[in-house]
């Protein structure tokens, strides 16, 4: 009965009335200066939070962290602190919101408590993503597939260069961002063979700390993406910003245009191809903060790659469509239906709502999508992706800008701040997470965790505290 319920509601709702309410509410805060065609806050975007302390212990000691130095002697939030947490989070980013699992390395904990607090996530209608190095599930196998069937739908692994903590002494001493993609093979695999195993659904992606040093690295981390769009479906590219524990002079080095010029290399082989990613690129709140691209893969059976992307503001009838869907269904979700039955609810419930208007526009655009695909023949692409010879993978290239103290106190760093669509919940109050990070606001918190004389929380681990963490 559950199940026919939950069929019916996204059929006579295909977009919340809550989900319109607080896009709205969210778009308020857009200045006006900012409220252009490429803006999706209060769009199709509500916002990201982030849980604080569920464990701010981690058995890597990175070049660039967020943490504090004595952040491993921190013993970890309980369930109930974490779980108040996401009730704030939850007015802030609304129904079926962007919820990170993050902190240190959260996987440290038992899995019973990930379980639990990804279970409650979804309970409370949040859509939670488990934030992690991932060697931990190289070092417990099974325990991926083991969160995957406890509720773990997505999950985000972080893989670079300036890691140290690594199993593997070809990983542990990497020097090029080439050099890990064997381990990106090993994660894409994981992935894959977890899907199999459990048939259920997991949303991968993987993140990418950027410095002056690895910025040559970014073209390479691309092409591996574009090559296994299949396994891992976004990749968010983060410049290191001069804070926590983050080796002096490692942040605020890299230029967003340099880094999606390296982009740009990777996708194409050239720089001389960005203006097509600039074409695509959509701001989440400041354009200084959040970019992104959404789009596909699409590769042939000769190998030939070609990355088409959803957006095309140098189309401006095309373009003119996509805005007329968001007008009518911002917010939209699939990710939060349990199979294809609620699934084809709700897009059977998006054709009801709106017959006229997927015929006079969606299809044009699906015809539009089907040109770029098949390179100007759109049956023969049709009939490519049906016969499996053409095969499409989405694939979101993003970056996300975290700021230092100096910057935050610059004019442009408190409007940027103003606008912030990134957020953790502090003794209630919802707090920018730069604001978290820079201003001292997470030491505050990580010192108010620990009482004199109070045991650390048990983890599954016994790296933690042995020195692994150390520097060097």
């Amino acid at each position: 009965m559950s199940r026919l319920q939950a069929m019916w509601a996204a059929f006579r709702h295909p977009v919340h009335p809550e989900n319109r309410k607080n896009l709205a509410r969210v778009r308020e805060r857009v200045p006006e200066k900012f409220k252009t065609p490429q803006q999706m806050y209060g769009v199709h975007g509500e916002g990201c939070g982030a849980t604080i302390g569920a464990m701010p212990r981690c058995d890597f000691a990175c070049r660039g962290c967020y943490l504090g130095e004595d952040a491993n002697k921190i013993p970890a939030e309980g369930l109930d602190a974490i779980k108040a947490q996401m009730r704030v989070l939850r007015q802030q980013v609304g129904r079926w919101g962007n919820l990170q699992l993050t902190d240190g390395e959260i996987t440290l904990r038992p899995e019973s408590d990930i379980i639990e607090l990804l279970r409650y996530a979804r309970e409370i209608q949040l859509l939670p993503m488990l934030m992690t190095h991932g060697d931990t599930f190289r070092r417990n196998p099974g325990m991926l597939e083991r969160l995957v069937l406890g509720g773990l739908r997505e999950v985000s692994i972080h893989i670079d260069t300036t890691q140290r903590g690594r199993r593997g002494d070809m990983y542990r001493f990497a020097k090029t961002e080439e050099e890990l993609n064997p381990l990106r093979d090993e994660f894409a695999e994981m992935v894959r063979e977890v899907r199999r195993k459990t048939k259920k659904q997991l949303r991968a992606a993987s993140t990418m700390t950027v410095t002056s040093d690895n910025l040559v690295g970014v073209p390479t981390v691309v092409d591996w993406m574009a090559r296994n769009a299949d396994a891992f479906c976004l990749i968010s590219f983060q410049p290191i910003a001069q804070v926590g524990r983050t080796e002096d002079g490692l942040g605020g080095t890299v230029e967003i245009d340099h880094l999606w010029r390296q982009i740009s290399v990777g996708m194409w082989g050239t720089p001389d191809h960005v203006h097509r990613l600039d074409r695509g690129v959509t701001f989440l709140g400041h354009p200084e903060c959040t970019r992104y691209v959404t789009g596909a893969v699409r590769t042939s059976n000769d190998g030939k790659r070609e990355y088409l992307s959803t957006r095309d503001f140098g189309d401006d009838k095309t373009d003119q469509r996509v805005r007329a869907f968001f007008k009518r269904f911002g917010g939209i979700t699939f990710r939060s239906d349990r199979g294809v039955l609620e699934i084809g609810a709700r897009a059977l419930g998006m054709l009801a709502h709106a017959p006229f208007f997927f015929g006079w526009n969606t299809l044009p655009y699906a015809w539009k999508w089907l040109s770029r695909i098949g390179d100007g023949h759109p049956l023969r692409a049709l009939g490519g992706l049906l016969s499996k010879r053409i095969k499409l993978h989405g694939l979101m290239l993003s970056s996300h800008h975290f700021m230092s103290r100096q910057q935050i106190e610059t004019p442009l760093g408190r409007e940027r701040l103003d606008l912030c669509i990134f957020h953790v919940s502090v003794n209630g109050k919802i707090v920018s997470m730069c604001e978290a990070n820079a201003l001292g606001v997470r030491d505050q918190y990580y010192a108010a965790l620990m009482p004199k004389d109070a045991p650390a929380a048990p983890v599954d681990r016994e790296l933690v505290g042995t020195g692994a963490h150390r520097r060097g």
